[in-house]
């Protein structure tokens, strides 16, 4: 892999301040998700509700995000993906608040309804801000917005388990996160980027442009992220279960595949954007595919536990930042349009967490987690041989010309030829021009 050139210049104020709203935008969310995940054991012990109740709830909470997300794109399209994404906060904050006081199981599951709205439009407006900003930047800045949603999940999960240690009740806890959240939805409203990517009254022809959307691109994307999301939430939800059962791993170890997976991916979300300048989306996803596979691998052939946690290290590492590049791409599949290309793709992610939930626990049921841990690690190959698809389709320059100055669309204004499409994720990584 040949390094590319890094830019230096730097973009303007408000642009900047529009990074850092956005930024706190994904850290509430991984802060939300966190802090009902880790509570979970606390909701079982107060509504007397087990497992299998428990797998209902993830599968309502998919099956609202998604409806979450396709009401997120008409909303991008009006008043825009800032009120999008300042809406699904404010929905997360009072969900919260509902679940923390709810007097009754029925109203327990309204306010994972109304959690899963919100997560779906947090989940569409975050990714249709970070992409609008780094094409402004004109560099590859997404894996960094991922970086914060890690590590404020690291501090959401280290938040649940000092109010549990302080025997602080929910009622009182759960609520200090939604306080923060709404502050944080507050910031986005004034901060974030613009409304829309695109006008809410358009011509004819631009309508037209508008439903012709890049299928092909769409579909090799989300079955990327599909395969990502798989590995994820059997990785998030599976991992204790298999140290523990599998391997006969102790209390205390058992956990420790999780912690091992989350911080490696935080380390690949925070090193992944200088990769991607430095060598282009296609030969990091490519590397992070093999990572990951290489990872999974160890996990599946693992006669300890030792050796499990390092491959769920490795799988985090190397996996971590897929997620993040896969919107990157698909916000360079029709710039004009990216609003409604990441809704779209946005709904693959709920598919992936499902079938990594559900089918790696049901294969697990029916032979062994060992096996289970198969689907995710035939997907990391997959993911490798999607890697392709991640290169820039609307290039109007020679692949073979890397040094060819193209001003990106989307680019900031006075960026001037320097902003090459090359530098915000690596448009010259296909052999030839899509």
């Amino acid at each position: 892999m040949t390094p590319r050139t890094r830019r230096t210049d730097r973009p303007a104020p408000d642009v900047r301040r529009s990074r850092i709203a956005v930024a706190g935008a994904f850290g509430a969310q991984g802060l939300a998700y966190a802090g009902l995940l880790q509570s979970l054991p606390g909701f079982e012990s107060r509504f007397g509700i087990g497992d299998d109740t428990v797998t209902l709830v993830v599968l309502g909470v998919c099956v609202m995000a998604a409806l979450g997300t396709v009401g997120a794109e008409r909303v991008a399209r009006g008043p825009g993906s800032r009120t999008v994404l300042a809406m699904g906060l404010g929905m997360i904050a009072l969900a919260i608040v509902v679940i923390a006081l709810a007097p009754t199981l029925v109203v327990f599951f309204v306010g994972f309804g109304i959690y899963g709205l919100g997560l779906g439009q947090v989940d569409a407006g975050t990714n249709m801000q970070a992409v609008a900003i780094q094409r402004a930047y004109g560099r590859s800045i997404l894996t960094g917005f991922y970086a914060a949603w890690s590590a404020a999940s690291v501090l959401g999960a280290l938040y649940v388990s000092a109010y549990v240690h302080s025997h602080v009740t929910q009622r009182l806890a759960l609520p200090v996160l939604a306080v923060v959240i709404a502050g944080i939805a507050v910031g986005v409203l004034r901060r974030a980027w613009r409304g829309h990517d695109a006008p809410a009254t358009v011509s004819a022809d631009d309508a037209r442009a508008a439903k012709a959307m890049p299928w092909s691109g769409i579909i090799v994307l989300g079955i990327a992220v599909v395969a990502y999301y798989v590995v994820d939430s059997a990785s998030s939800t599976w991992s204790s279960l298999y140290l523990a059962n599998g391997l006969d791993a102790s209390a205390a170890g058992a956990p420790l595949g999780y912690a091992a997976y989350v911080a490696t991916t935080l380390v690949s979300r925070l090193q992944g954007d200088v990769a991607v300048r430095l060598w282009g989306r296609v030969a990091v996803v490519r590397t992070a595919g093999i990572i990951g596979s290489t990872g999974l691998l160890a996990v599946v052939l693992a006669p300890s536990p030792p050796l499990a946690i390092v491959g769920f290290a490795l799988t985090g590492l190397g996996l971590g930042v897929v997620a993040p590049l896969c919107f990157a791409a698909a916000g360079a599949l029709s710039p004009a349009h990216a609003d409604a290309v990441i809704a779209r793709l946005n709904g693959f992610n709920y598919l992936g967490a499902v079938l990594g939930g559900v089918l790696v626990g049901a294969i697990g049921a029916g032979s062994t987690l060992r096996i289970g841990f198969v689907v995710p690690l035939v997907l990391a190959v997959v993911i490798v041989l999607l890697a392709p698809g991640f290169a820039h389709r609307h290039e109007s320059v020679a692949a073979d010309d890397p040094d060819h100055d193209v001003v990106s669309e989307g680019a900031a204004p006075g960026a001037g030829r320097d902003a090459r499409p090359a530098e915000a994720g690596g448009a010259h990584d296909a052999g030839t021009v899509r």
